[in-house]
């Protein structure tokens, strides 16, 4: 997101921060409203043409949502609204986001985010690793069997073995995708919870498992780098033989023997 889209998603997270700040406000059940009404915007094209007079969608996302879910999601849903947004996906991406941090601060709140974000990367690893499952998750089928399947299959490899909350937001995933593939979505999903603890997330890649020691170095060094907490999530790949990679966000650091070969290799070839 960019221009006016960016300022009014920075206005919506202030909006459902302070609301989420009152403990007699569920998260919970507000990050279920809000699922909700990213299902109803991305229907309802005409609650969210960008150029409509603010004031006039946020008194017509009123009277649709009174009554059907919470005051506080219809409050907060319809302060996001108001905002002027440069395309009207970007809308309904904002109020997805909002569902999602809302069940990322439900995990905070039972002192479970941590384990949340650590289930949401092994399983973003399980599934790049697995073409198989992959594509049972990623079908682009919305039909009701396909998406019961779909949910079916979820609710087989998480629960019981992982946090409700991390179930449910892989749930939400895998039924609505919204253009994204389930490696994209369980990505974002990953650095939303790692930026719902003020972290970024670096994907680190080794030839073997980095010992504790190593550890805690990377995450310094990095830390001084980007002037904040970074949370090192690790993956092993023998193919790099050795050495590691990092990626944060777009960047990638590159430190690996099979770099390091390839570049001989192009500059050979050059």
């Amino acid at each position: 997101m960019t221009g006016a889209s960016r300022e009014a998603l920075d206005a919506a997270r202030e909006r459902l921060d302070a609301l989420t700040d009152n403990t007699g406000v569920d998260p919970a059940a507000l990050a279920a409203d809000l699922a909700a009404v990213t299902v109803l915007l991305d229907r309802e094209t005409g609650l969210r043409r960008v150029g409509q007079d603010g004031e006039r969608k946020a008194g017509l996302i009123r009277g649709l949502l009174t009554g059907q879910v919470g005051e506080e999601t219809v409050d907060l849903v319809a302060g996001t609204v108001r905002s002027r947004w440069s395309a009207s996906r970007d809308l309904v991406d904002a109020i997805e986001e909002l569902a999602d941090t809302a069940d990322l601060i439900a995990a905070d709140r039972a002192g479970v985010l941590d384990s949340v974000e650590d289930e949401l990367f092994r399983f973003g690893r399980i599934v790049a690793t697995s073409p198989e499952l992959r594509a049972a998750l990623g079908r682009k089928d919305d039909s009701a069997a396909a998406v019961s399947a779909k949910t079916a299959l979820v609710h087989e490899l998480l629960g019981g073995r992982a946090q409700a909350v991390t179930e449910r937001l892989v749930v939400r995933l895998v039924e609505r995708p919204r253009g994204r593939s389930l490696d994209a979505g369980l990505d974002a999903l990953s650095a939303l919870a790692a930026a719902r603890r003020n972290r970024s997330v670096a994907v680190v890649t080794s030839a073997v498992p980095l010992s504790d020691q190593q550890r805690q170095r990377l995450g310094d060094a990095l830390a001084r780098l980007y002037g904040r907490p970074i949370q090192l999530n690790l993956d092993v790949d023998p193919a790099v033989l050795g050495g590691i990679s990092v990626r944060i966000g777009d960047e990638v650091i590159h430190g690996t023997i099979a770099d390091r070969l390839d570049e001989v290799n192009r500059r050979m070839a050059g």
